[in-house]
């Protein structure tokens, strides 16, 4: 990153916080037409340089926020574009199965644990885990599309279904 532990001593937190936070909404704000999510994301990138910092300085200060906010900005959207497909797959159901505030929010948080859990995933292990899965093919199927062996299939199965166990456990 844009830590360099052969700087001179540099900025304190609070030093970079008051130096850079002004530019840092700005940028974000710029990102995400919020005003709103803008204060939140910089507040939360330097939080992530509270809790990263320890004996090292920043070198660029501004290069390493714009790339925790960079990556803060791509969660946010990513967590929108999966609430968004959510409430819309809701407002097709019968009002009456229309779950609690409490459940919604388990649920997107469970949707956005899934949905970083198959971005870890190496491309062709997410490919054949998502045609298993919801298209219902099978491996022989699978490793035809993939242009690899039932054996492969099995093994890119393995790993998805070890990530999914993942999940569990945190």
């Amino acid at each position: 990153m844009a830590y360099s532990s052969n700087a001179p001593l540099g900025d304190s937190i609070e030093q970079v916080y008051g130096n850079h936070h002004g530019w840092l909404y700005g940028w974000l704000w710029r990102q995400l037409g919020s005003r709103e999510d803008a204060a939140e994301l910089a507040q939360d990138t330097f939080l992530r340089l509270l809790a990263a910092r320890q004996a090292t300085v920043l070198a660029e200060p501004r290069a390493y926020l714009r790339t925790v906010a960079h990556a803060l900005v791509v969660n946010h959207w990513r967590r929108r574009d999966l609430e968004r497909a959510y409430l819309q797959a809701l407002a097709l159901r019968p009002e009456r199965e229309e779950p609690s505030p409490e459940q919604r929010a388990l649920v997107l948080e469970t949707l956005v644990r899934i949905d970083t859990m198959l971005d870890g995933l190496a491309t062709k292990v997410r490919r054949a885990f998502l045609m298993a899965q919801l298209d219902g093919m099978s491996y022989l199927q699978i490793g035809a599309e993939l242009g690899v062996s039932d054996r492969m299939v099995r093994k890119y199965m393995a790993q998805a279904m070890l990530a999914c166990m993942s999940l569990l456990d945190d």
